[in-house]
């Protein structure tokens, strides 16, 4: 038995503690905003936090999980209004949106740790995040605007 906390939520898990946390969150609980990208944490689709780091949920397993907290991009801000969520809105940042939960997820636990970042800094932090569309420099100038609160 896997005890973790989602959201806020307490959760049990009595399945297969080799089972990677994103289908835990994605077809256990049903909080879709996680999505499948490669499967091998190599683009950053799958990003939630994990006692407050960013961490590729494709990547690590229930039984490494237990007893921490997990946010996904669901319990990022009940009302979607996190900074990071805001300078995406404003910028008009999506183009597909397959990526974005996940580009978010790294910004916001990204700037938890800086709060004035440069360019190079935030170009940096969100390289293991990939966006098939390109976008990366309008993610880039959500991530400054997010810094300067948005």
């Amino acid at each position: 038995m896997v005890d973790v906390t989602i959201n806020g939520q307490a959760r049990k898990f009595d399945g297969d503690p080799s089972m990677p946390l994103l289908w835990f969150i994605r077809d256990e609980l049903g909080l879709t905003g996680t999505k499948f990208g490669c499967g091998i944490a190599a683009c950053g689709a799958c990003t939630v936090h994990v006692n407050g780091e960013a961490v590729r949920s494709c990547g690590i397993v229930m039984s490494d999980i237990a007893g921490k907290q997990v946010t996904t991009i669901e319990g990022l801000d009940a009302k979607g209004e996190h900074p990071v969520q805001v300078a995406w809105r404003q910028l008009g940042v999506p183009q597909c949106g397959y990526c974005q939960a996940g580009q978010i997820m790294q910004a916001a636990a990204f700037l938890k740790t800086n709060k004035s970042p440069n360019d190079e800094q935030i170009v940096e932090a969100m390289s293991g995040n990939l966006c098939r569309c390109g976008c990366y420099q309008r993610i880039q100038a959500a991530v400054r605007a997010a810094a300067k609160g948005a």
